[in-house]
């Protein structure tokens, strides 16, 4: 039984301490909101992981000094979107920061205390008056019931906000996690998604928070992928005021956080995979008997972000041979012979395609009845004989994405 509860209308906002505001600061056409404020009132320890992009956004480049020089004092993130702030030079390395300065003045901390992450569109400038603007308006604003707001702010390509909190009982009292993210887009396992803030009002040591963040970000936003691109961005913050008064230090408490932080990032994870951009299907791809776990993930991950696999999920085609196909060029040796697939609209081994590298008789209308949900499991056995597994979710590929992609721009 999960020692957690899973606040369905939960927020960033959830955990002790927290408030948040969402602003139209004028970054986005028609007075849609693109600013958002999270802030806690107590100085909260952060852990963060950012993109392996080498081309990396000025917030990114900012956001790793800061925490070089403070990951226990942290005060507040400010989040735009729209504008990626990216490739933008030393100006854009000069907004953030004058972004950062905005914030600390409107909220009564220092520059250090402020993390700032932005997404939109790439090689364009900020609109530094309408955003600090926007901070001293959203300043005055802050609220614990803000969070949803502050999940539609952050959206760009994303038709809905994407936000959770988990409540959990430890031995030394209740503490919650609250979260939210964005993405739908140029996501890819290689970080984390494009966007996420996540917060708790547990008492947490920073180097345990970042341990803490790693795990679950390795068995969450590490096991999606949309299209294979992997953004200048991409940025997640795991923030920790002590708010509750009560600490995540023993063994029994570690456990018990770490499984409710692995349950929201995982949930943040699918909620960003069902809203991939043009996405019709969620599949789930599940890869046993490798060698090690990594050899799993890598085959996993390369079927996942095949375009012929993609494709053939959008059309509804149970082409197993793409699958086997992209199995076979992730650089993971195995025996084809030894081979099984199985897919599944509940269970993954619910209809048998291949059986030791070979055809089994089953009907081509059951497999693609299959094919043709909304969601449905995938499950490749490589016949290596060892214990390593890894599961990844991917989505289709289909008209719209190539819609939404060739008009992000206009």
């Amino acid at each position: 039984m999960n020692s957690f509860q899973t606040l369905s209308e939960g927020s960033v906002t959830s955990p002790a301490g927290f408030t948040a505001v969402a602003v139209a600061a004028g970054i986005k056409k028609e007075n849609q909101l693109d600013l958002a404020l999270v802030v806690s009132q107590t100085d909260c320890r952060c852990a963060a992981m950012f993109t392996k992009n080498q081309v990396v956004a000025a917030p990114v480049i900012v956001d790793r000094e800061t925490l070089a020089a403070n990951n226990s004092r942290l005060r507040a993130v400010v989040i735009n979107s729209k504008n990626a702030n990216a490739c933008t030079g030393e100006t854009g390395l000069a907004n953030a920061r004058a972004t950062q300065q905005a914030a600390a003045e409107a909220l009564g901390c220092t520059a250090n205390q402020i993390l700032v992450l932005s997404t939109g569109v790439i090689g364009v400038q900020l609109p530094m008056e309408k955003l600090a603007a926007g901070i001293a308006v959203g300043a005055k604003g802050l609220s614990a019931d803000n969070g949803r707001l502050a999940a539609e702010a952050i959206m760009t390509t994303d038709t809905r906000p994407k936000r959770l909190a988990v409540q959990v009982e430890l031995p030394g009292g209740t503490v919650t996690i609250g979260g939210m993210a964005k993405g739908a887009g140029m996501i890819h396992p290689n970080m984390a998604t494009m966007l996420a803030v996540l917060t708790t009002d547990a008492a947490i040591a920073p180097d345990i928070l970042d341990g803490l963040l790693k795990t679950a970000v390795n068995l969450s936003f590490n096991r999606i992928s949309i299209d294979g691109d992997t953004s200048t961005n991409d940025t997640i913050f795991l923030l920790a005021n002590g708010a509750s008064g009560t600490a995540v230090a023993d063994p029994d408490s570690l456990a018990q956080f770490g499984e409710a932080l692995n349950h929201l990032c995982t949930a943040l994870a699918h909620m960003i995979v069902r809203d991939g951009e043009g996405a019709t299907k969620f599949v789930e791809i599940q890869v046993t008997g490798a060698h090690s776990e990594a050899d799993a993930h890598q085959i996993a991950n390369t079927i996942a972000i095949s375009p012929l696999v993609k494709t053939a999920f959008a059309g509804s085609d149970a082409n197993w041979g793409r699958l086997l196909m992209a199995a076979g060029r992730a650089g993971v040796v195995f025996d084809q012979s030894q081979i099984n697939l199985w897919i599944g609209a509940q269970q993954a081994d619910e209809l048998q395609l291949v059986a030791n590298g070979t055809p089994t008789a089953y009907q081509e209308k059951d497999a693609a009845a299959v094919f043709a949900r909304p969601e449905f499991k995938i499950l490749l056995d490589v016949g290596s004989g060892g214990e390593g597994t890894a599961v990844v979710w991917t989505t289709d590929l289909s008209h719209d994405y190539v819609s939404i992609n060739a008009d992000y721009r206009t």
